[in-house]
């Protein structure tokens, strides 16, 4: 089916998008992009954070697609569903296919730009459950070689886009809320804005609900955090990103998102240096030659936040939801927390702040572990306090019950009529669970956040 649908979609492509681009030549006597201003539009217009990730107010997106389109991404979804396995955690290895779109917010369009779905659990078991709010993947210019007139099209000067749907989130405040306050603690985290989803796929405009809106690492925020994104930038997945086998090290498990074709030789130096035998012959030097490449302070102040914020679906657990970057700027790899919506959840998989209930398999071919990366730092008195630390700053600072009450609540407020309120989301198109769900969320949501500081004052030494 997969093969299939790529052959309709190309062949829809061919006939409609550059006789779309032809009618509109016809009307404006122009590029047919009226809307079009380098501010807003062109490739080189500065990423405008203010406008795109507004923290002030819930925005809205529409989106049309072809009925001939919203029909191949259908047939498309049909297949990663029925290809995921039975096994949790089992998902299909398929990236959802693009298909073209028309896209309006206050008032301007943008043109012919790539949508497709995209997650695993909240892709394909939401799917399953009828659910129609699906999470998104945008990219303005991916296009342009079928209509060269939206060449490097950008969103006020971002390319690519993620739209969270806040699956099993009755809060709908997890995403949001945890990258906010990691940034706080000084952890490099993409940006995050709330979004009304319309999408008119041929009987007019649909509520798809409320979404999060996430920044795209290797698209901007390695540039605005970082000051450059010219560094190799891996999303790791799969065996690979256990970081316990150098077997494991492949493209396929390393996809470079920043130079795509260069070596993985230093992604085998990191392997190498984490698992190497000098970590018990020669544990000085281990750690010498491991903070050479890697930032191992940066990794224990993220590690000490995460798990005090209760977020399950990440390396320790699951290997994946992180990117390394091959800082310019030290030419160390920096460890970036991706993918929050399961932070401040009361969850059997949530990792012991000891990690005494870390599994332990699968080890490697050579026999290491299956986490190295958290067992052989955790081992080292040395590494192991500096981690401590990090929890008891951590719980002394951002994660407060005063600053997440105030956050809560105020984002809640906000975002309340457009989830249960006069202009909220309607059956088929809502994850919640209930509206007194949603309700109760903000006290339950404190609730946790007070045990959690409580457990990790009877950690700390």
């Amino acid at each position: 089916m997969k093969k299939k649908a790529i052959i309709v979609l190309v062949g829809l492509l061919g006939a409609s998008i550059l006789q779309s681009c032809m009618k509109e030549d016809i009307i404006s006597g122009g590029n047919g992009l009226e809307d079009w201003s380098d501010e807003t539009h062109g490739y080189n217009a500065t990423p405008n954070y203010a406008v795109v990730f507004n923290q002030n107010e819930v925005q809205r997106i529409d989106f049309l697609i072809e009925p001939e389109y919203w029909a191949v991404m259908q047939e498309d979804l049909e297949e990663i569903v029925a290809d995921a396995g039975t096994a949790p955690g089992d998902f299909s290895e398929e990236t959802p296919i693009y298909v073209p779109c028309q896209m309006y917010f206050n008032g301007k369009q943008w043109y012919d730009v790539g949508i497709r779905y995209k997650g695993n659990s909240s892709l394909t078991n939401a799917s399953e459950q009828g659910m129609g709010k699906l999470p998104f993947r945008i990219e303005t210019n991916h296009f342009e070689n079928e209509n060269p007139n939206i060449n490097g099209q950008t969103f006020y000067g971002f390319t690519q886009l993620s739209l969270s749907s806040n699956y099993k989130d009755n809060s709908y405040l997890h995403e949001k809320v945890a990258a906010d306050i990691l940034r706080e603690f000084g952890i490099p985290a993409a940006q995050t804005a709330f979004y009304r989803i319309y999408i008119d796929y041929g009987d007019g405009p649909v509520y798809f609900g409320l979404y999060t809106m996430v920044e795209i690492i290797f698209d901007t925020m390695l540039d605005t955090q970082f000051g450059s994104s010219s560094g190799n930038c891996y999303k790791p997945d799969s065996d690979g990103g256990r970081l316990n086998d150098l077997q494991n090290i492949n493209s396929t498990y390393f996809p470079n998102k920043t130079n795509s074709g260069a070596s993985l030789d230093d992604i085998v130096e990191l392997v190498s240096a984490i698992i190497s035998d000098t970590r018990t012959t020669n544990p000085g030097q281990w750690k010498q030659d491991l903070e050479s490449i890697f930032d191992v302070d940066h990794f224990l102040k993220w590690l000490a936040a995460n798990t005090t914020l209760m977020n399950w679906d990440v390396y320790g657990r699951a290997p994946h939801n992180y990117y390394l970057y091959k800082n310019p700027s030290n030419n160390l790899f920096t460890w970036i927390p991706w993918d929050h919506n399961s932070a401040f959840s009361i969850n059997p998989n949530n990792l012991a702040f000891n990690f005494s209930n870390m599994q332990t398999t699968p080890i490697s071919s050579s026999g290491d572990v299956a986490w190295p990366l958290i067992s052989y730092l955790y081992s080292d008195s040395a590494y192991r306090a500096r981690y401590n630390n990090y929890i008891d700053e951590f719980i002394t600072t951002v994660f407060t019950v005063s600053n997440l009450s105030a956050k809560f609540t105020a984002f809640h407020d906000m975002i309340q009529p457009y989830v249960t309120g006069a202009e909220g989301e309607i059956s088929g198109y809502t994850t919640l669970t209930s509206q007194t769900a949603f309700d109760n969320s903000v006290t339950e949501l404190i609730n946790i956040v007070t045990q959690r500081i409580s457990d990790a004052d009877a950690y700390t030494p």
